[in-house]
């Protein structure tokens, strides 16, 4: 049976990047070595790496335009540290926005590092919606925020015109939808969703933007080193970059993000008008805030949670369950999940109506 994988992340990548990849687990290219075992320091894992940047600043509109790609170790919760790091200057401020788990987080590093500013939360209300009205402090070193919330299902549709450096946790939206990346400062994203295995984290950073902070900086935390070493500072994980540039040539096969982006437009229509018109079911995230990467939702009656559950395992569904915190279900969508999927779920959901 076929299986569809709605889980959160590490996700679903495309079939053809399993194979590719799985193909480069026992050849490399032809050179009879693995890319588990290849060196990095190779001209054919430096070519990988020099292609992965490349291609990652093209899709995103930035190639050429003064920003730099690079690929680091430790997951966007090592971000939440590398950023103030980086860009919080001595006895300085920098201003956050609270939207779910993630921001929270990064959130509680920045703290350690100065004054630490939250403009708006959605806390009090289990982040079920984005704050709108919120002022950013002019003399803030940047602002932070988080596009997309997988845990509580919502995703920002605008983002402040501010003057300051404004920093984006993209892990779980990047490469999903068209926007004006140029806006942003900084980028960061772990790879698990939308662009390869866990492993690796994706960061664009604008040039000008670094060593203004007036404090000594790690190595191995420096963005500056990263840059200069072009991601190879310490040893690269290889195979997760290599799985990633797999996966950015094909979504620029398929046309990039404009039309990676009509795709997951239409996969979140079939669900949320489904969840919407279905009397059983019911979103929980505000209907302006709704991300269209993890569509969140709860039965009306938690009597009919066996039967829906048997539907949706027997079709071929996984993954499915809500968050702890959250509870109910929750629908990932990223970028390689089919249209036919999110068909057989809302099936399912059809067929608990006319059952239950």
């Amino acid at each position: 049976m076929k299986k569809h994988n709605f889980s959160a992340g590490p996700c679903i990548l495309p079939q053809e990047v399993f194979q590719q990849a799985s193909e480069a687990v026992l050849d490399f290219n032809g050179t009879g070595l693995s890319i588990l075992e290849i060196s990095h320091r190779s001209k054919e894992f430096v070519a990988v790496m020099k292609e992965a940047r490349a291609l990652a600043l093209d899709l995103l509109g930035l190639s050429g335009k003064g920003y730099h790609a690079v690929f680091l170790q430790g997951g966007a919760s090592m971000e939440f540290l590398r950023v103030p790091y980086n860009l919080m200057t001595v006895n300085g401020k920098a201003a956050y926005l609270d939207t779910g788990t993630w921001a929270s987080g990064a959130i509680k590093e920045a703290k350690a590092f100065g004054d630490t500013v939250v403009v708006a939360s959605s806390k009090p209300e289990n982040y079920n919606h984005i704050p709108k009205s919120f002022e950013i402090p002019t003399d803030a070193d940047y602002f932070h925020c988080t596009s997309n919330n997988t845990i509580y299902g919502t995703q920002m549709r605008q983002f402040p015109e501010t003057n300051v450096p404004l920093v984006c946790d993209m892990s779980s939206d990047i490469f999903s939808r068209t926007l004006d990346f140029s806006k942003f400062d900084l980028i960061y994203a772990g790879a698990q969703k939308n662009m390869g295995p866990a492993g690796t984290t994706l960061v664009v950073i604008k040039e000008g933007l670094l060593n203004k902070t007036g404090r000594s900086i790690p190595n191995i935390l420096n963005y500056q080193q990263h840059i200069d070493k072009e991601s190879m500072y310490n040893t690269p994980p290889v195979f997760a970059v290599y799985t990633s540039l797999l996966t950015l040539k094909w979504l620029q096969n398929l046309g990039g993000i404009p039309a990676i982006e009509k795709v997951n437009e239409a996969k979140a229509a079939l669900l949320y008008n489904e969840i919407d018109r279905n009397p059983l079911f019911k979103g929980t995230a505000a209907t302006e805030d709704r991300s269209k990467m993890n569509a969140t939702f709860l039965l009306e009656n938690e009597a009919h949670a066996a039967l829906f559950d048997n539907l949706w395992k027997n079709a071929g569904i996984s993954g499915l369950n809500g968050h702890r915190s959250v509870g109910g279900y929750r629908a990932s969508m990223y970028n390689a999940l089919p249209l036919e999927s999110v068909q057989v779920l809302v099936d399912a959901m059809k067929e608990l109506e006319r059952i239950a």
